[in-house]
């Protein structure tokens, strides 16, 4: 599992365990919060295709589909 600061996500790199649509590799553009300001999504944008994704900030911990970093 990967160990992860919510408040240090924005502009991180990730890399999908299993790419789809030749989209491999993602940074996070834009955190999402409550109203108590704390971090609840996040919004990861493929480097390639340049797409959009919005995800819970917690799947990121999932080394199964996500990978922190470039590879």
């Amino acid at each position: 599992m990967n160990a992860i600061n919510p408040e240090k996500l924005h502009h991180s790199k990730w890399t999908a365990a299993r790419p789809r649509h030749k989209e491999k590799h993602f940074i996070v553009t834009k955190l999402l919060r409550d109203e108590e300001e704390n971090v609840v999504e996040v919004i990861l944008e493929a480097v390639y295709t340049h797409r959009e994704t919005t995800l819970p900030w917690q799947a990121l911990k999932d080394d199964e589909t996500w990978r922190m970093g470039w590879r």
